[in-house]
């Protein structure tokens, strides 16, 4: 596939998570898909775990919204620089088996990537990298630096 091509279902699946659409991101992938969060120490793989993976943000952030700040694209890989805001307001998992925490009421302003390679014109394996540090320090969770 084509670069544009691949730039077009990235698109789709920005649009799909600023509309809180699970099922709609779920679709762009295939059954094998192997997503990555390098807060999990297992990945997600499959449709059903990857739609429990986006389920988790919807969940933790309601009002959530991305912005993509940054792209680099070839016709079988895409890497994105991305900022998200949102307000934690319901369970925030971060991996499976942790445990969930209590919403915070708090609004974010975070930041990640994430590298996808693309086969077929699917995206087969995603690896995402929240900055998780930021995000607990904006929730209260961890203290700031020089605090």
């Amino acid at each position: 596939m084509s670069a544009q091509d691949n730039l077009k279902v990235d698109e789709e699946n920005i649009a799909a998570w600023n509309a809180h659409d699970v099922e709609r991101s779920v679709a762009i992938f295939p059954d094998d898909v192997t997503w990555h969060d390098v807060g999990s120490p297992q990945p997600f793989k499959g449709k059903d775990a990857v739609r429990q993976y986006i389920q988790g943000w919807f969940t933790a952030f309601p009002d959530m919204k991305i912005t993509v700040k940054n792209r680099v694209i070839t016709e079988d890989q895409l890497a994105s620089e991305v900022e998200f805001t949102g307000t934690n307001t319901g369970l925030l998992e971060l991996a499976p088996g942790a445990p969930a925490i209590p919403a915070t009421g708090k609004k974010i302003n975070g930041k990640g990537t994430y590298f996808v390679r693309f086969k077929n014109g699917k995206p087969v394996e995603v690896h995402t990298y929240p900055d998780a540090a930021g995000m607990m320090m904006q929730l209260g969770l961890m203290p700031m630096p020089g605090a």
